[in-house]
């Protein structure tokens, strides 16, 4: 059996919007890496959806178009006790894919309190 998990998840809460066509619903990620991220979210669209993500930390801007890999859908009022939302595959960026990886680099190298 093949484990999903290997690569290292780095917990970060960044701003951002998503959504098939537009990026118009708000959310925030949970973790990044360099290849996906999950946003967390009460709002989940099925697998092999396509998206166009815009995160918005306060140094930059990513716009990014990404694949839902999977999806748990979790009632809005047990979001903070449960994890329901969004994982995410990058296909492409659209801008910001230095500023993407720069943070992805800091955070695995460095203490994540001292970026975004």
């Amino acid at each position: 059996m093949t484990d999903k998990t290997w690569k290292k998840r780095l917990r970060k809460r960044i701003p951002v919007r998503f959504g098939v066509d537009m990026p118009t619903k708000i959310a925030f990620t949970d973790n990044v890496t360099r290849e996906g991220l999950f946003i967390q979210s009460a709002l989940v669209v099925n697998p092999g959806t396509r998206l166009l993500v815009e995160l918005t930390p306060p140094e930059g801007k990513v716009l990014i178009e990404a694949e839902v890999r999977w999806a748990k859908k979790i009632h809005p009022h047990m979001l903070h006790k449960l994890k329901g939302g969004i994982g995410l595959k990058i296909l492409a960026f659209r801008e910001g894919e230095k500023f993407y990886r720069q943070v992805c680099d800091a955070l695995y190298g460095c203490d994540p309190g001292d970026i975004l």
